[in-house]
């Protein structure tokens, strides 16, 4: 299955319905318009929860995943321990960010045999049968958050969960997911960053003194400014909001998959060096005893950030004045 889990709602924000109707605001928004996903009033939009719960997403997602296997389980009335003999449930999945700055995941969820995908999944592991396990664990999951200011936090994913089947794209009758769609599907949001959806930042910000001077939306800004000045709190300092403030709080992996879902990272670096030691015995000779893989990098650093540079200007002495004392 095909499953995208959203965030739940923090305000209402610039948007195009697709029943055709205009935005709350009275606009008909192009597709392009800088204004989608901002608020609609930014004085009441709630955003540091939704910052907090971008810095949960991951933990929720890890808490549905256990959820997800005893739904499972008990669809095909089985206990956790029988079920391992019987079934695996693997995912892979990317984290996208919305326009809203929000993340929400892809995620391509299966039910294989109990060594994992090179098995055939057991007679009673339906399309069907996923799929309400899938809707049962999204309803059921949540994880609580911390207490601000007297205001407890517990965060859920949102109502809004598309569950679709993916079919086979020599068996596909045009009118459901193809294997081959869904996979161009996730490759697309896999390389899209804060950045691009919604016009943040590629980089840890240094100082917060930094945010006036970037080109950015105010949407954003609001964003980035809510999550640094949640991290100067100690009982959130766990969350490290300040070192993930440029990508709104979220501090996940964009891609994860389950251990059995497919190969290994590990595999394919070997079969890239098997590769490799088979292309140069067949252009130097004999094998060579010994296969050099250089795949270390070192950081050399970046250039000085516009806050950066003007205390450096500020700190140069003035022409003629080298060397001169300086006086109290």
């Amino acid at each position: 299955m095909f499953a995208t889990f959203t965030a739940p709602s923090f305000g209402p924000v610039h948007n195009r319905p697709s029943s055709g109707r205009p935005c709350r605001c009275g606009t008909h928004h192009d597709q392009d318009d800088d204004v989608l996903g901002s608020a609609l009033d930014p004085d009441t939009y709630d955003y540091e929860a939704a910052v907090l719960w971008n810095a949960h997403a991951g933990p929720l997602w890890r808490r549905f995943s256990t959820y997800l296997r005893r739904e499972v389980a008990k669809r095909a009335s089985l206990s956790q321990r029988r079920f391992r003999e019987h079934a695996r449930v693997s995912f892979a999945k990317v984290a996208e960010y919305q326009k809203r700055g929000a993340v929400h995941f892809h995620a391509v969820i299966r039910i294989d045999g109990p060594s994992g995908g090179d098995t055939p999944p057991p007679t009673w592991a339906t399309a069907d049968l996923l799929t309400d396990a899938i809707r049962a664990a999204a309803a059921k999951v949540r994880v609580d958050g911390p207490v601000i200011d007297g205001r407890t936090y517990t965060f859920t994913f949102g109502r809004q969960l598309d569950v679709r089947t993916i079919r086979s794209a020599d068996f596909n009758d045009g009118q459901e997911l193809t294997e081959r769609a869904v996979a161009a599907y996730i490759a697309k949001y896999a390389t899209k960053g804060a950045e691009t959806a919604t016009g943040a930042l590629d980089r840890p910000l240094k100082f917060a003194a930094e945010l006036a001077q970037l080109d950015i939306s105010d949407h954003a800004r609001r964003m980035i400014r809510t999550a640094w000045f949640l991290g100067a709190r100690k009982d959130l300092e766990h969350l490290r909001l300040r070192a993930w403030a440029h990508m709104l709080g979220f501090r996940g992996h964009f891609s994860t998959k389950s251990r059995r879902y497919s190969t290994t990272l590990g595999a394919l670096r070997d079969a890239r060096a098997e590769w490799r030691r088979a292309q140069a015995a067949a252009a130097t000779g004999p094998e060579p005893e010994t296969t050099y893989v250089l795949s270390h990098w070192a950081f050399a650093g970046t250039g000085l950030s516009d806050t950066e540079a003007w205390l450096a200007a500020s700190l140069e002495p003035a022409p003629g004045t080298e060397g001169e004392p300086t006086h109290a």
